[in-house]
């Protein structure tokens, strides 16, 4: 998945759950860095329901993507 795309997504998915599980973050904050990305991601993960859960999946499966493609072509 192209970095805008997985931005949009991320961002959707913030969007959705922010008031559930990440109420205690500002109403305008998105993650930079690596770290923060996976860091609202467990919170969701963790405090969201199901689809939350899933999606959260799959939204891993992008993030870790890029690295794998590298590390496997060297």
């Amino acid at each position: 998945m192209e970095s805008e795309a997985l931005r949009r997504a991320l961002q959707e998915l913030i969007d959705e759950y922010r008031l559930r599980c990440l109420w205690f973050l500002r109403a305008d904050y998105y993650p930079q860095s690596a770290a923060e990305q996976l860091r609202v991601l467990s919170c969701i993960e963790r405090y969201g329901d199901n689809r939350a859960f899933q999606r959260v999946a799959e939204v891993r499966k992008w993030l870790s993507r890029p690295s794998n493609e590298a590390s496997a072509g060297s």
